[in-house]
């Protein structure tokens, strides 16, 4: 009787190993994730100074402070932590539009497309050496699927909050929002990019008769 109620009622050591994570667990995979953090942060920063093909799994490491085996325990390789990156470089972007958002003029539909022209200028166009990199020949793919990203972000963030204010004050005129919206970034990233002198005016038009706003 006495081993059948040990195995009805096991040691307290026992029902120690079976409790769920203690709050040690959630303290480790918090410092994990900040470490994973520092490392992108790292790789950005470096990617931003000396341009993608110039850095190395070496320089990353030394800049962050850790031994190339703790980076591999977080990344494969550096293509995976490139992806991160481009995925920081669309959080920076979509993060702009939120202060762009923000500092729009009530009902001032004009001001909104000539700042956005602008902020897109500045956020995807910026001299330094990462992005530099990304225009080149041999980085297309890459490139390209920053652009996928930075279209598939921005149409999401535009939808949820600018064209509800919008909405508030006109007719919106155009379906399938997210596909219009995803076309039409790309497209202005494209012609952009091809002609950078580009009047921002023109531009402007563009946006508006491509989502057939209403503005004076």
């Amino acid at each position: 009787m006495t081993d059948v109620k040990a195995k009805e009622n096991p040691p307290a050591a026992t029902a120690v190993l079976a409790a769920p994570a203690s709050g040690a667990d959630h303290v480790m995979a918090k410092d994990a994730e900040a470490r994973r953090a520092e490392i992108i942060a790292a790789a950005h920063e470096l990617y931003g100074e000396k341009g993608l093909a110039q850095t190395s799994i070496k320089d990353i490491t030394e800049r962050v402070g850790v031994t190339r085996s703790l980076f591999y325990h977080y990344f494969p390789n550096k293509e995976a932590v490139t992806s991160a990156v481009l995925d920081s470089y669309a959080d920076d972007f979509v993060e702009a539009l939120h202060y762009w958002n923000a500092d729009r003029h009530e009902g001032d539909i004009n001001h909104a497309l000539s700042t956005v022209v602008r902020l897109l200028r500045l956020g995807l166009f910026e001299n330094d050496a990462f992005r530099t990199d990304l225009a080149s020949r041999e980085n297309a793919a890459l490139y390209l699927e920053f652009v996928n990203r930075v279209a598939e972000q921005t149409s999401e963030y535009i939808i949820e909050s600018t064209v509800q204010d919008y909405a508030a004050r006109h007719e919106v005129r155009i379906e399938h929002l997210h596909e219009t919206f995803y076309i039409l970034i790309l497209g202005v990233i494209g012609y952009l990019r091809k002609h950078p002198d580009a009047d921002d005016q023109v531009i402007a038009d563009v946006i508006a008769q491509t989502l057939h706003m209403d503005r004076p």
